[in-house]
């Protein structure tokens, strides 16, 4: 296979003003660092880190449609259409299509603990309503449904289902979904804690949340270690990364220290949308003390 989506994909958050309303001028700065400045490989808006859960169905649109307009066709544009419903996430994923998204990244539909057959239809639906790629997200921690391997088999017939993240955070994932699929699906890293395992099994694709603050970073260990071979290299950094990425993992407050992290680095980006509260003093300490390591 014709591995299309290597490199590190950064999942960005979405800013907001102090009236809580979208602050379209921060996300096209940040934007424009991301590539200008990190080199990031691609853009993922309105995922998980980026609270599509708390938008509104305009301020997701008006979202991905800044984010095209911005990256302007330089790097992939991938844009989370997950929704609970099968005909919501269609509707996501078909808008987004005729924006220019490259792709839509999909979560299984979180809260039904959906059974295998149930995620079947509601994954191979949304293919046969759609043209672009479709990266399967597997989070069971967030969503409720585990999204098993012989499931990606089945999924990974259809020609526009071209990828999984998978975030369950179990290596033997990887092993078993190559067993299974061969090269018929790219596995992409959604386990910032186990990339580079990850990159060591073979898989060359990273959608990293911690890349809202430490992408150029992120962009060296891939560098490091899917294009230079070098173990030894790569080691001394994620050694100093991952007590970051332990920090946004442990403390389950992607979203609030991925802000509370750019407001350090004097990038402010605003703060989380209720019912999400800005990160404690003591989580803000470490992830100060955290960033000062890194850079």
């Amino acid at each position: 296979m014709n591995n299309k989506y290597k490199g590190v994909f950064a999942v960005i958050c979405t800013p907001f003003r102090e009236d809580e309303k979208v602050d379209e001028i921060a996300l096209r700065h940040h934007i424009r660092w991301l590539i200008d400045d990190c080199k990031v490989h691609g853009i993922i808006p309105c995922g998980s880190t980026g609270e599509f859960a708390f938008l509104t169905e305009e301020e997701r649109k008006n979202v991905v449609k800044t984010t095209i307009e911005e990256v302007n066709g330089q790097i992939l544009v991938i844009a989370g259409s997950a929704a609970c419903s099968t005909n919501e996430t269609i509707m996501y994923a078909q808008t987004y299509q005729s924006m220019g998204a490259d792709g839509v990244m999909v979560v299984s539909p979180y809260y039904g603990s959906l059974k295998q057959e149930e995620l079947y239809y509601h994954f191979s639906t949304l293919a046969k309503n759609v043209d672009i790629p479709i990266i399967l997200y597997n989070n069971p921690g967030t969503s409720g449904s585990d999204i098993l391997p012989p499931l990606v088999a089945r999924l990974a017939k259809f020609d526009n289902i071209v990828a999984i993240k998978e975030s369950t955070g179990l290596m033997q994932r990887v092993v078993d979904i190559k067993l299974l699929c061969g090269d018929s699906i790219e596995i992409l890293c959604g386990c910032d804690t186990l990339v580079m395992e990850m990159f060591a099994m073979g898989v060359e694709g990273w959608i990293a949340a911690p890349s809202n603050v430490a992408a150029k970073q992120c962009v060296e260990l891939y560098k490091l270690m899917v294009e230079d071979k070098d173990t030894e290299k790569a080691w001394e950094l994620y050694k100093k990364l991952r007590l970051l990425f332990d920090l946004f993992e442990n403390s389950g407050s992607y979203v609030q220290l991925a802000k509370a992290g750019l407001e350090i680095m004097g990038r402010p980006y605003g703060v989380p949308r209720y019912p999400l509260l800005p990160p404690s003093e003591e989580l803000t300490e470490q992830l100060k003390q955290l960033i000062e390591l890194i850079s």
